[in-house]
């Protein structure tokens, strides 16, 4: 496995009576859950806009594939979900790119 950094996209749906519930997760479980992690460079998490008034994101980076791994387990490429997170997520969507190293 390479030793570049990755970007981790997660973007979720949330049912229309569970955004302020979802925002309190996210805010409160999430986001300090995945903070804890070894090999995590950083995590903001976004909240929905007026034109996406449910969908949230959160944007990882991660030193590594391996760090992500260890994270996400042997099917990183699909997402991390906490069971409380379930029932209030309609659809989600998860997405790799590779850190611009020049950039960073």
């Amino acid at each position: 496995m390479g030793g570049d950094m990755i970007i981790r996209v997660f973007r979720a749906t949330v049912r229309d009576d569970k955004i302020r519930d979802f925002k309190d997760f996210l805010t409160n479980t999430a986001v300090p859950h995945v903070r804890r992690q070894p090999g995590l460079v950083s995590v903001t998490a976004g909240l929905p806009r007026p034109e996406s008034p449910a969908t949230f994101c959160v944007v990882m980076v991660w030193e590594s594939i391996d760090a992500l791994q260890a994270f996400a387990g042997e099917d990183w490429e699909q997402p991390h979900v906490l069971p409380e997170e379930d029932p209030m997520v309609l659809s989600r969507q998860i997405d790799h790119y590779d850190m611009i190293g020049l950039l960073s």
